[in-house]
């Protein structure tokens, strides 16, 4: 097996970072297939996360996240059961395993199986040390270790069926803001891409926002009237008009600006093209919920102080992750360093 170095693959990751915030003609028929192949894959919206992950992959964050990282001298085959929720969600997991130099055994989703092959390619063209690390599968077999993304019902299986080997089970999580009143309308402006890029679809969107007592809701649709043109994609449109129907014959209270419906709710995850909100009176009481609903939680969006188990992200920020944000708190990376 051709022999991989840290040096090597730093190189090779930043040529991908480039390639990534200009991608070749080829790629962009890529991307423009993967559109007509998943409706929720706009070509804006694989662009935006191409650019995310071109960023991610800046030369100062690879020098730091690569000191953790030990190159595995006796490669170790890693199965992946990867989603297809929003384009490319599963690159971060493969790039894990070839960062520590370990082979991959991709299970693709069937909602997402045009981008990351074709990135991968890219790579191996920059580093061809990687063409013996990557093998697409229908089936996993003869794996030493899993990472699996789905459901609650699917993690069930997962865990069942591979509780024999090393392995890292993520289930559903949602993303929720927290919103002291204070906020500038170029900060609740921001919170907009938390919760539409990529139609709300990610586990890393704001599905609801804590909002202080009689919190005056027109604070927050001003600013968020320029992603407007979101309800012109018919599968979002679908949504939207869906629930607002449930909402309307079934006389349940709720504010609607014309593409987005915000109700007041307890639970985390909202219906597609619906936030929740919810009214709080001391910020503790807030601080002690998301503690104990910590597992139901990716990512929490705010400005203020909190004394929360998650690290605070700032508004706009949820969908663009560093490379040590690591899926549901789990380090990757240490997982396949002690394998």
């Amino acid at each position: 097996m051709s022999s991989l170095t840290k040096g090597n693959l730093i190189i090779a990751l930043q040529k991908l970072s480039e390639f990534m915030a200009n991608p070749s003609n080829e790629f962009n028929d890529v991307m423009e297939s993967a559109s007509h192949h998943n409706a929720w894959f706009t070509f804006e919206e694989v662009k935006k996360a191409m650019i995310s992950l071109s960023k991610m992959l800046n030369n100062d964050d690879l020098g730091k996240w690569f000191e953790e990282i030990q190159l595995n001298k006796k490669p170790k085959k890693v199965g992946l059961i990867l989603a297809g929720n929003i384009p490319l969600v599963g690159f971060h997991d493969v790039l894990c395993v070839l960062a520590t130099g370990n082979i991959a055994l991709i299970k693709m989703s069937s909602a997402d199986d045009k981008l990351l092959p074709a990135l991968l390619k890219q790579l191996i063209a920059f580093e061809p040390a990687l063409a013996n690390r990557i093998e697409y599968v229908e089936r996993l077999k003869d794996f030493d270790a899993i990472i699996a993304t789905g459901s609650n019902n699917s993690s069930r299986y997962f865990d069942y069926y591979f509780s024999k080997v090393p392995n890292i089970i993520r289930k559903n999580r949602n993303s929720v803001a927290v919103l002291n009143g204070n906020e500038t309308k170029e900060e609740l402006e921001n919170l907009g891409h938390d919760i539409f890029d990529y139609f709300g679809l990610g586990c890393r969107n704001v599905s609801k926002i804590y909002v202080p007592a009689n919190y005056d809701l027109k604070n927050f649709f001003e600013p968020v009237e320029k992603y407007q043109p979101i309800i012109n994609h018919f599968k979002y449109n679908n949504n939207y008009d869906y629930n607002k129907s449930i909402y309307l014959v079934n006389g349940v209270k709720h504010f609607d600006n014309g593409f987005l419906l915000v109700k007041e709710d307890e639970n985390f995850v909202s219906p597609l093209a619906v936030l929740f909100y919810e009214e709080y009176t001391s910020i503790k009481n807030v601080e002690e919920r998301l503690n104990t609903q910590d597992e139901q939680i990716q990512c929490v969006v705010s400005k203020s102080p909190l004394n929360i188990n998650k690290e605070k992200i700032g508004f706009g920020a949820s969908q663009n992750p560093k490379l040590w944000d690591y899926a549901d708190n789990l380090n990757t990376i240490e997982f396949l360093n002690k394998l």
